[in-house]
């Protein structure tokens, strides 16, 4: 097959042109690096032609509501468009588990991703996943210091790699609409993943936990993001992750010890 990435330069998208390679198939890069904006649709016409499936792992760094509705909209928009004229057959989205639930500001722009790709032409499936591991290292690089302030938040982390594999096999699959959540192996209170992250990091940073305001912060808190029912569920946990990606010299981020981390919002993908 010939699948086409979006945001195949980023986290997610590295994991997944790794992963489909792995599996015998042409992974094609959509993103400004390799000629395609996604937020004004040019050059997707020409990348997509040929084209089998669409993974759309694509991502704006923002906790704004506006300004995450606004890349999403013109982003499905034009990506869904441009497969329904190159005759693309499936349509893959990665969304988060919990939009539904915790109204924070930049997953309104995931509900709309969400709204579009059902509402399109082009056969679809969305797998919502819990936070990526890397989700601690990016949260405590937000704000750099002696103090970190960490929110208050129940989640169930889960390896990026396990994600993209998950991907690729629903691309290979027949479209499935919305599939069973994808999570991590256990619940985790993202505060004391922060402190073991610094540990193994070698660091000396004092964590400060902190609720977010309002009823998004109390539904994080409560466990709003984790999932419902049965469903797939990733087998590395995150100090297997810690054990593997972080120390001296590593960051667990694919950068530098030390090097300052971008906020993510969502899953945690760059």
């Amino acid at each position: 097959m010939r699948v086409a990435v979006a945001g195949g330069t980023g986290t997610t998208g590295r994991r997944l042109v790794t992963a489909l390679t792995a599996a015998g198939h042409e992974p094609v890069v959509l993103a400004r690096s390799a000629g395609a904006d996604l937020v004004t649709g040019d050059g997707l016409d020409d990348l997509l032609k040929g084209v089998d499936a669409v993974i759309d792992a694509s991502n704006v760094t923002t906790t704004g509501r506006k300004k995450s509705r606004a890349f999403f909209d013109a982003a499905g928009r034009n990506l869904l468009a441009a497969e329904e004229r190159a005759g693309v057959g499936h349509h893959v989205a990665l969304s988060i588990v919990g939009i539904d639930k915790v109204d924070f500001g930049y997953y309104e722009g995931k509900r709309r991703q969400e709204e579009l790709v059902r509402a399109g032409s082009v056969p679809w499936t969305v797998l919502r996943a819990t936070q990526f591991h890397e989700f601690t290292p990016q949260t405590l690089g937000q704000v750099p210091g002696p103090v970190a302030v960490v929110p208050r938040m129940l989640c169930r982390p889960v390896a990026v790699a396990e994600v993209a594999q998950a991907l690729v096999r629903l691309a290979e699959a027949p479209p499935a609409g919305m599939a069973p959540e994808l999570a991590g192996p256990r619940d985790e209170l993202l505060v004391d993943q922060a402190r073991r992250y610094l540990r193994a990091a070698g660091r000396r940073r004092l964590v400060l936990p902190v609720r977010l305001p309002g009823a998004a912060g109390s539904e994080m808190a409560a466990g709003g993001l984790l999932p419902e029912g049965a469903g797939p569920r990733g087998t590395q946990t995150f100090d297997e992750w810690l054990a593997a990606e972080v120390g001296p010299g590593r960051d667990g981020l694919g950068t530098a010890d030390g090097a300052a981390a971008r906020p993510a919002p969502g899953h945690g993908r760059a």
